[in-house]
C-alpha cells in the first residue's frame, strides 16, 4: 500500500455496519451463524441420512417449494459440488443431442465449454453477446435444451427467462439471481443454483427446481443405455431428493445455512420481499453512479442491470483497485471487479441480507476515497 493510500481514514461514522459486499461467496446472517451455534452436539457431526439432517432437507425442499410458488408436479432436486458440478450433470442427464446456449460473460460461457467437451452430445449452438449486453434467443432446430443465465455475475447483466421454444427444455442457471430476482416457473424447466449467493450460505452444494417435463426427461435417460457417473446421475439425485437426502455426504453447515436463509425470507415476506430489497439496494447503488461525475454503470441498458450485482465502472483518474484496497483496510471487502474482466471497475454485491443502509454507507465510502486519491 502507497504511503497516500495508507494515509486515508475513513471516518467510523460513515462506514457500513457490515462490510461484506461480495458477490459470492456472498454476507451470510450473524445471526444464521449464531443458529448453527446454537445447535451444539445435535447436527454437526451427526448423519445425513438420519432424521436430523434429513428434517432440514426437508425444511430446504418445503421452504423452496414456498418461496417460489411453485406449481403442482415441480420437485426441488439437490446435489453436491454446486453450480459448475451441475453443469456436467445436465450434460449427462438432461442433454439429449443437443443444446443452445445463451453466452454474455465467463460463468454462461463455461457451461457451453463444458458441453462442447462432451463427447456423446452434438456440438452446442451458441449465442453470443459481449460482456455488458445480453443475446436475443429464439427457437432452433434440432435442439432439446435451451440454456439461459438469469443473471451473469461476471458482468451484472440479467436476461429474461421465457419460454422461447416449447419443443425443448428451458434450463436456467440462477446461481446469482435466485432468491433476488423475480420468476415465473411456468417459464423454466429447470432452475438450478448454489446457496453462497442470494441465499447468504456457503458453496459445494447445487439446487435445482425441475418442472414435470424435466422430471421426466431425467428418468428417461436414466433408464436408457448412457453412461451416469454417480455422483452427476440426476436420476440418482431425483431419488435422493425424495428422501430428503444427497447421494454422498454433504457439508451440514452449509444445508444449515440455506434451511436458515429460506426460512427468513419467508418470514420477512417471501421472494416479493427479498426481490424488492435487492431492488432497492440496486436503485441506491445505480442512483449514486449516475449522479457521479467518476462512476456509471457498466451495463449501458437500464433493463439489464443486475439488481444483486451491481458493476461500476471509474474514471481513469481513480483507480479502482486504490479505492478497493483502502476500503479492504476498512473492513470493507471483495468489491474488485471480476478478474477476467480487466476493467477499471468495482463489483458490488446487492444481496437480500444487506440493508440498503449499508449500501449507502459504501457509496459515501467510496466516495470519501475517491476524492483524497
Amino acid at each position: 500500500m502507497t504511503q497516500q493510500i495508507s494515509s486515508i481514514s475513513i471516518p467510523r461514522d460513515i462506514l457500513p455496519a457490515d462490510g461484506r459486499f461480495g458477490s459470492g461467496p456472498s454476507r451470510v446472517r450473524t445471526e444464521a451463524l449464531r443458529s448453527l451455534a446454537a445447535t451444539g452436539g445435535t447436527f454437526m457431526g451427526t448423519s445425513h441420512r438420519k432424521p436430523g439432517v434429513r428434517d432440514v432437507v426437508g425444511r430446504i425442499r418445503t421452504g423452496m417449494t414456498s418461496l417460489f410458488s411453485l406449481p403442482d408436479g415441480y420437485e426441488v432436486l439437490l446435489g453436491n459440488g454446486g453450480a459448475t458440478a451441475f453443469w456436467d450433470a445436465a450434460a449427462f442427464g438432461l442433454i439429449e443431442r443437443r443444446s443452445l446456449h445463451a453466452t454474455f460473460g465467463e460463468f454462461s460461457s463455461k457451461f457451453a465449454g463444458a458441453v462442447a467437451a462432451a463427447p456423446h452430445l452434438e456440438d452446442p449452438v451458441i449465442v453470443e453477446a459481449s460482456p455488458g449486453t445480453c443475446p436475443v434467443v429464439t427457437r432452433a432446430d434440432g435442439v432439446d435444451v435451451y440454456a439461459l443465465t438469469h443473471n451473469e455475475t461476471s458482468t451484472g447483466v440479467t436476461m429474461d427467462v421465457t419460454r422461447v421454444a416449447d419443443d425443448g427444455l428451458i434450463v436456467v442457471d440462477a446461481t446469482s439471481a435466485a432468491g433476488g430476482i423475480e420468476v415465473d416457473p411456468a417459464a423454466f424447466d429447470v432452475y438450478y443454483f448454489s446457496p453462497q449467493k442470494a441465499f447468504g450460505g456457503d458453496g459445494g452444494l447445487w439446487v435445482a427446481i425441475c418442472s414435470p417435463g424435466a422430471v421426466s426427461r431425467i428418468e428417461a435417460i436414466g433408464a436408457g443405455e448412457r453412461y451416469l457417473p454417480p455422483f452427476l446421475s440426476l436420476p440418482i439425485a431425483l431419488d435422493n431428493s425424495r428422501k430428503d437426502q444427497t447421494y454422498n455426504t454433504p457439508a451440514l453447515a452449509t444445508i444449515f445455512l440455506l434451511a436458515d436463509s429460506v426460512d427468513w425470507m419467508l418470514g420477512q415476506g417471501g421472494l416479493a420481499w427479498s426481490v424488492g430489497r435487492c431492488a432497492a439496494n440496486a436503485a441506491a447503488l445505480y442512483s449514486w453512479a449516475d449522479r457521479s461525475a467518476y462512476a456509471s454503470p457498466f451495463v449501458a441498458d437500464t433493463a439489464r442491470r443486475s439488481p444483486v450485482t451491481g458493476t461500476i465502472d471509474l474514471s481513469d483518474a481513480v483507480a479502482a483497485d486504490d479505492i478497493a484496497t483502502v476500503l479492504r483496510h476498512h473492513g470493507i471487502i471483495d468489491i474488485e471487479s471480476y478478474r477476467k474482466l480487466g476493467r477499471n471497475q468495482l463489483r458490488i454485491g446487492l444481496w437480500p441480507a444487506i440493508p440498503v443502509a449499508d449500501v449507502e454507507a459504501l457509496t459515501a465510502s467510496i466516495d470519501y476515497v475517491a476524492a483524497r486519491l
